[in-house]
């Protein structure tokens, strides 16, 4: 029986190239790609998660976008379940995979499986978002005496996480980092090679700030209300991400037009300055500078030996 080839993942920062790149990939490798972006899931969220445009979904199949709508609760178990499945799919049809995106515990949920956690609780997190949203910064808080180590990881601001870890410490009164630790995430599922774009970080936050008003220009302000009109609120977790978040918040009057682009400028900016931390952490990353690197030279497997 022939070996399968393995999944060529493409990750790193937001804006740093990974969608074109993954479509010459995958028209040279006779691929289909396989969304690996916590947001890119949702329907209706198309500018401001900067989705495949029609014309690049039509060139090369793709799969795992638009799974669900934006009220709907989504997990890593989830995508991985929708992954795994859509990666047999393309498999079993003679074609090689492309991952793309910057999910980096997508990607590891993918790659390592997850770790025996306890079930989510509907009650408990309705308590926990609504103390959240009474004095923000009580969920980080809570978190540092429960499990030190995972508020350390954490940013104070992301929420859902910082959910999930307090509920967890709650219902199994064990840390999740503890958790975590017992599941080790050593034993690969999936045989993935693994590149990282990375670019000077004055390139790319120009190229960041750049891209969030070619969003407003291309529409972003009429999705955001678009969304709102189908009945899907604010306060819904892909509604509270950036760009969302930030028009939102215009839409609303609490912030002038150009406040709000500069505030969802800075915080893309501060979302990839996170993700770069996290695929820095994996020794298993390939990196490699999207404008300099050949397509003949990723599939030669000579890049990220440089």
């Amino acid at each position: 029986m022939p070996s399968i080839e393995p999944i060529l993942a493409l990750v790193g920062p937001t804006g740093s190239g990974k969608t074109a790149l993954s479509l010459h990939l995958a028209a040279r490798l006779d691929a289909e790609i396989v969304n690996c972006d916590s947001r890119q899931v949702f329907r209706y969220l198309d500018i401001g998660t900067a989705k495949p445009t029609a014309a690049e979904r039509s060139a090369v199949p793709h799969h795992c976008f638009d799974l669900v709508d934006p009220d709907q609760p989504f997990d890593c178990g989830r995508y991985r379940e929708h992954a795994a499945a859509a990666i047999a799919d393309i498999r079993g049809r003679g074609k090689r995979v492309v991952l793309v995106g910057g999910s980096g515990l997508y990607l590891k949920a993918l790659r390592y499986g997850l770790a025996l956690a306890p079930r989510r609780d509907a009650a408990l997190r309705a308590t926990l978002t609504a103390l959240e949203e009474a004095t923000p910064g009580t969920l980080h808080a809570r978190l540092a005496v429960l499990d030190p180590a995972a508020a350390a990881r954490l940013h104070p601001h992301d929420r859902v996480r910082l959910v999930r870890a307090v509920e967890v410490c709650e219902l199994s009164g064990r840390p999740l980092s503890a958790v975590q630790a017992a599941h080790g995430f050593r034993a690969s599922e999936f045989d993935c090679r693994v590149l990282g774009l990375r670019m000077e970080r004055a390139a790319l936050y120009a190229r960041l700030d750049a891209r969030c008003q070619r969003m407003v220009d291309a529409g972003l302000i009429d999705e955001v209300r678009a969304v709102w009109q189908r009945g899907f609120g604010p306060n819904l977790p892909p509604l509270r991400s950036i760009g969302y978040r930030e028009i939102g918040e215009h839409l609303r009057g609490r912030r002038e037009l150009p406040g709000a682009i500069a505030a969802m400028q800075r915080a893309t900016r501060q979302f990839a300055k996170r993700q770069l931390t996290w695929f820095r952490a994996d020794p298993t990353v390939e990196w490699i500078d999207p404008e300099s690197t050949t397509i003949e030279t990723i599939l030669r497997g000579e890049a990220g030996r440089q």
